[in-house]
């Protein structure tokens, strides 16, 4: 069976079909408007297009986006594309498509896609990490996904920096309204705040790649919290794996140190966890979606 799935991003709508062995048949990029009902309009586009060249018909659609469904009111939540937050996205979006619709967190697609054929393959428990424009979280249990009873399982973006010391504290605002969460350090914009200069996130990995000293100090600075913030996971999960995805999460040797920073604060005497990017890229959230329906 053709599996269909989109991956609803910040900036790009990516639609796709798979077949069965997990190979691309259709591929489509749209940007996102920024808007509801344009949004839902554009993934209905989107999604027409991949079924036009697959030649098959999407009769269920997994899609994987920001935030979260509440499964007591079916409406979004907790989503940094805030034009999602409140309405009922999977509901609306079914009624347009004439299909039925699953939604889950873009970490969590990341998860289950590494899990289910990429880096993460044979590993339990899997925790994917998305450092990008935002930091979220996903979570699987023998290659199954794992969200919780209320939908939040994975959203450790939004928890505190811990051990922070006193240059952190009490940490930049957060969107959500709260002070210091991890998002607010870990992110691309975090990264770039950190540095100080006004350059992105991308721009400093680059200096850093030519040894400029102060872009150095701001990846040490960052990898130093990364270890804090998933030691804290580590402790509570103790995964097999951990995959680093998003633009940040890809910058050179982040995934390939990442063991040996958290190991100091994790509760363990001979902890062994790899860290290690998506064998499938940015490619993993649309092939996770595809297959929400076989979680």
């Amino acid at each position: 069976m053709i599996a269909f799935g989109l991956d609803l991003g910040g900036t790009k709508i990516e639609a796709a079909a798979l077949s069965p062995d997990g190979a691309f048949l259709a591929r489509v990029r749209r940007p996102t408007p920024g808007a509801y009902e344009a949004g839902l309009e554009a993934v209905a586009e989107a999604l027409a297009e991949a079924e036009r060249q697959a030649g098959a018909r999407a009769t269920r659609v997994g899609i994987g986006g920001p935030g979260s469904v509440n499964p007591l009111t079916g409406r979004m939540r907790n989503a940094n594309s805030t034009w999602l937050n409140g309405q009922t996205f999977p509901e609306d979006l079914a009624r347009r498509l004439g299909s039925p619709v699953r939604y889950a967190n873009d970490a969590d697609c990341l998860a289950v896609s590494e899990a289910r054929d990429g880096a993460a393959q044979g590993h339990n428990p899997v925790f994917a990490v998305i450092l990008g424009t935002g930091c979220g979280g996903g979570l699987t249990v023998g290659g199954r996904l794992v969200t919780g009873a209320h939908g939040i399982a994975g959203e450790w973006g939004h928890s505190p920096l811990p051990s922070p010391t006193p240059e952190e504290t009490p940490g930049p605002a957060c969107w959500c309204g709260r002070r210091g969460c991890l998002e607010t350090w870990l992110s691309g914009p975090g990264l770039a705040r950190d540095d100080g200069r006004g350059l992105t996130a991308e721009a400093v990995a680059e200096r850093a790649a030519q040894k400029e000293a102060q872009a150095l100090a701001s990846l040490e600075r960052h990898a130093e919290r990364l270890a804090r913030g998933l030691a804290g996971v580590v402790n509570l999960l103790d995964p097999g794996v951990i995959v680093l995805g998003g633009g940040v999460g890809g910058i050179p040797g982040l995934a390939e140190g990442l063991a040996e920073r958290i190991r100091p604060h994790v509760f363990s005497d001979d902890w062994r966890c790899e860290g290690v990017r998506p064998r499938f890229g940015d490619s993993s959230g649309v092939r996770g979606a595809a297959w929400l329906w076989d979680r």
